[in-house]
């Protein structure tokens, strides 16, 4: 895979969708980049994909719903491959608010984004779209501080944003298809370009972070930057430990990186 590439949106639970695309990381493989649909009461859009395919994400989002139907948008954080899409899908979802932290808002407003149709939560608290709560968490890995992942009661989702990434070397179903050793390496790779200060993080002090997460027990877990994930969640968490004793990550070779700005693709990291 050369370039960025839009899928067509897919069901991944009985009321959940998603939109998902691939992006090429010179020198290391692809990374998903994924947002969700949930078919609640009120329709909720976790994330809104990177602008660079924003016609191919609009277009991927009006085959699963009409946008106008829209009644919530969860940014799990303001990187530009979570909010990429954000002021085009607002336009196109006049009835739509987007949810996010004191922090996060903040950002937005720096992007000149309406804040007039923000809807502040914090972790720990939850959002009521109709027929079920989200629960807004602090997920155990992050890069940016505003970030909050979901847990949806009524499917047993967790939507757990850029925790459980996985740099990948081709597409996939699932994240249970990698084979297991690929998927950890995939997972400690992610876990060090995206959350460097790991490896200044005890074992104790992961468990302790993580134990939430676990302790949800959740049905599946769909992340930001992984195929969806059933029944596998040792192998996750595993995945981060990982990254606790993983090399420093450094970046691909200068070549590699300097042939793809060279061409015009975008890259994403």
């Amino acid at each position: 895979m050369n370039h960025p590439t839009q899928l067509p949106g897919r069901r991944v639970g009985p009321d959940t969708d998603m939109l998902s695309a691939y992006v090429p990381l010179p020198g290391l493989g692809v990374l998903p980049i994924n947002a969700f649909l949930i078919r609640a009461r009120e329709p909720v859009l976790l994330d809104t994909g990177m602008a660079a395919l924003r016609d191919d994400f609009m277009e991927a989002l009006r085959d699963l719903i009409d946008p106008a139907a829209l009644r919530w948008i969860w940014v799990t954080h303001a990187d530009a491959d979570h909010v990429g899409n954000l002021r085009a899908v607002l336009e196109a979802a006049p009835q739509a608010r987007f949810v996010t932290n004191y922090l996060g808002i903040g950002k937005l407003g720096l992007q000149m984004l309406p804040l007039e149709r923000s809807h502040m939560i914090h972790p720990g608290q939850t959002l009521h779209v109709g027929d079920r709560d989200l629960l807004a968490l602090r997920p155990p890995v992050y890069d940016a501080p505003e970030t909050m992942a979901a847990f949806d009661s009524h499917s047993g989702t967790l939507f757990s944003s850029d925790c459980f990434g996985a740099v990948m070397q081709r597409p996939a179903e699932s994240a249970a298809a990698i084979a297991p050793a690929a998927l950890q390496d995939g997972l400690s790779l992610w876990a060090t370009i995206d959350a460097p200060w790991l490896a200044q993080t005890g074992r104790a002090q992961l468990a302790a972070a993580v134990r939430p997460l676990r302790d949800l027990e959740p049905r599946q877990i769909l992340g930001s930057h992984l195929p969806p994930a059933a029944g596998i969640d040792d192998r996750l968490f595993a995945g981060l430990e990982a990254a606790l004793t993983a090399p420093i990550f450094n970046g691909p070779v200068p070549r590699a990186l300097r042939e793809t700005v060279e061409a015009g693709e975008p890259v994403v990291a």
